[in-house]
């Protein structure tokens, strides 16, 4: 089973004897000894199963581990063994341990939209920029495991004490609700084990050996969770890469890597050095560039794959030049090559970069696909359906009790929302719960309390079937009693409605398929559904550009790579300004280049433009760090000259090449 690993590799995989770092080097093939030492510890080292946990940061990274390690056991049985996302993982911890901490197994999970709402009511409607800061606050708060009390106790500004009161009321609002957010998906285990200690014990015994992923991005409260589960039982291998730390906005820490070594002195450290992806140019380029960086440990990627392409730095006149010269050369790439659109990547800093790329792609009927695109629970359709997944899961789920009753309607207007509302708060009980109390039918008209109960009997009638039926009959009986697809016809265009309705029914389908073959209720797979994220699922191989953030793309490769924008004030950012804010600046950098398998062109532009005005522009100072005998350069060479390929000639070549092949 090892004899196809390299020797550092097999190294990382068979060693038991305490706990590891594997520091895997972009395209050093982590996912590989991650999923052979999975499968190394049930066959060679007669582990169960049950006993291995493996924790990763996506839903994607996951499912590929599982169907690796189900591969490599030919046949054996990997069932009970934990392949999860954190959030998962932190998911389960909680469905189990739940009323130690006070909340029912039932809990709700909010998304962002939801949690936005919250703090939408308690801040009274301000601005979306105002909501999405208190958001960022709270959650940064969170990671770092500060408590509403200790966040106040910190708050230096009077910006902060606003956001420390604030957090205390959104968590109360939470718990009247019984839901979680994402964070509270790690907090609530961590804070679980620190005062449970029987509950900690329980878990302790439960995994036997741990594996983390993606180690540099974990924050603090991550970081916590594993130490506090690794105990001084479990055998513990983390896997990451210093250089690719470029999390630091959403809390995640390099300092984890260095406190590791605190936390275990008998740290042992494996480097995989040698890259199975790029060039080897590009990768001196990438090792170059990172050596600008201070090293928590030396590593120095090689490769086999030869030297490769000479690196393109193109200069562009302005970002139309830019986005034109890209598209062209990739057109005129392709044709030379033979190669698929897949291949080809057009890489940013930031998302506003991809307007006129897309401008271009679309004039030359290139396909491509935008890197977070709408995900396909955010469809206004597919949140109908779980609002009610929510509330028959948890009838104390405030937002999604709104949402359902209302959609579709079903002559419970504003009014009677806003007398139930005002009831709940005086007796602090959920919506759900007041609508049953008499007194409540009293502040109603007959007519729209019977349409209230007969709603909420409804419900009642629904959780009591979807805790024991197949999760097909219970959906199926959701759908024709609200007679969901009459109401999309009803309320849309048409074609609107005939594609809402096939996307439910895509939805219906993927989830029916998820319990049978997870062996999970409906009341399971509610829960399940907030961490998924369904275009991960059915995502299908399509033959097309991607337009992909810096950001987004670490962990993907392609073929070909043009990296854009490469200037001051777009990579590194203009808010990066201490050095921690450059270095990471500097990995995202390193990030983009080692993306790249058999080429690579970096491109900047002279002038920008800013509103109605243009602005001159540097090139950014990592393109002087990379090696300049392995850089050729192109485009505009003094300001306001012509590229060095004027664009004609470039339409020149590429009619040649049409006309060669056809």
């Amino acid at each position: 089973m090892l004899s196809k690993l390299n020797p550092s590799q097999r190294e990382a995989v068979k060693y038991l004897n305490g706990p590891l770092l594997v520091l895997a080097g972009a395209g050093s093939g982590k996912t590989r000894v991650i999923t052979h030492k999975l499968a190394y510890l049930i066959e060679q080292c007669g582990f169960a199963p049950r006993c291995i946990a493996a924790i990763t940061f996506t839903n994607k990274a996951a499912n590929e581990m599982r169907e690796r390690v189900g591969k490599l056991l030919s046949g054996r049985d990997a069932k009970g063994m934990t392949i999860s996302t954190f959030h998962a993982l932190g998911m389960q911890i909680l469905r189990e341990e739940a009323p130690l901490l006070g909340y029912k197994k039932q809990f709700s999970i909010f998304d962002s939209e939801d949690t936005a709402k919250i703090i939408s009511e308690l801040l009274g409607l301000p601005d979306k920029q105002e909501i999405r800061l208190a958001q960022s606050v709270i959650s940064n708060w969170k990671s770092a495991f500060l408590t509403p009390q200790q966040a106040k106790s910190q708050a230096e500004t009077e910006s902060d004490q606003r956001h420390a009161l604030l957090y205390a009321r959104y968590q109360e609002t939470l718990r009247a609700y019984q839901a979680v957010d994402f964070d509270d998906l790690i907090r609530l285990p961590v804070e679980l084990f620190l005062t449970q200690p029987e509950a900690l014990q329980r878990w302790q015994r439960r995994f036997r050996h741990l594996l983390i992923d993606e180690y540099q991005d974990t924050n603090d409260c991550q970081y916590q969770m594993t130490r506090l589960l690794a105990g001084g039982l479990a055998t513990l291998t983390v896997v990451g890469d210093d250089d690719q730390a470029i999390y630091a906005w959403r809390g995640a820490s390099t300092a984890n890597l260095r406190n590791l070594q605190k936390d275990h002195p008998s740290l042992r450290v494996i480097k995989l050095e040698q890259n199975y992806r790029s060039s080897q140019r590009i990768l001196t380029c990438a090792n170059l560039l990172i050596r600008n960086n201070p090293k928590l440990f030396e590593k120095k990627l090689w490769s086999e794959h030869g030297p490769g392409d000479p690196i393109r730095v193109f200069a562009a006149k302005n970002e139309e030049n830019e986005a034109e010269s890209v598209v062209m050369r990739l057109l005129a790439h392709k044709f030379e090559c033979g190669t698929k659109f897949s291949d080809y990547a057009i890489l940013y800093r930031s998302n506003h970069l991809s307007r006129i790329f897309e401008e271009q792609l679309r004039t030359q009927n290139i396909p491509y696909t935008v890197s977070g695109g709408t995900s396909f629970f955010d469809r206004a359709e597919i949140r109908d359906l779980v609002a009610y997944l929510r509330l028959i899961a948890n009838p104390d789920d405030d937002p999604a009790f709104i949402r359902a009753i209302t959609t579709p309607k079903r002559g419970i207007g504003n009014t009677t929302l806003e007398k139930l509302a005002a009831y709940a708060a005086t007796r602090n009980v959920s919506l759900f719960e007041a609508a049953f109390e008499s007194t409540m039918a009293h502040q109603l008209q007959p007519r729209q309390h019977e349409d209230l109960i007969t709603f909420c009997n409804f419900i009642n009638r629904m959780t009591a079937r979807a805790e024991k039926e197949p999760c097909q009959e219970v959906m199926g009986a959701l759908l024709a009693a609200i007679d969901y697809e009459a109401w999309l016809f009803d309320s849309h265009e048409p074609r609107q409605a005939e594609t809402k309705w096939s996307n439910v029914q895509d939805f219906v389908g993927w989830i029916n398929r998820k319990s049978e073959a997870d062996e999970k209720t409906l009341i399971a797979m509610t829960q399940t559904i907030a961490l998924l994220n369904l275009l991960e699922s059915r995502e299908q191989e399509t033959d097309a550009v991607s337009l992909s953030t810096l950001h987004a793309a670490k962990g993907l490769e392609f073929g070909h790579v043009f990296l854009s924008g490469v200037e001051e004030g777009i990579l590194p950012h203009e808010r990066s300004e201490a050095p921690e804010q450059i270095e990471e600046e500097r990995r995202l950098m390193y990030v983009g280049i080692t993306r790249a398998q058999r080429s690579l062109q970096i491109s900047y532009c002279t002038k920008r433009r800013r509103g109605k005005e243009w602005a001159a522009c540097e090139p950014s100072r990592f393109i002087a760090e990379l090696p300049q005998n392995e850089v050729v350069y192109s485009g505009v060479t003094v300001a306001g000259s012509a590229p060095a390929i004027s664009k004609e000639e470039g339409m020149n070549k590429l009619a040649k090449l049409k006309a060669m092949l056809g």
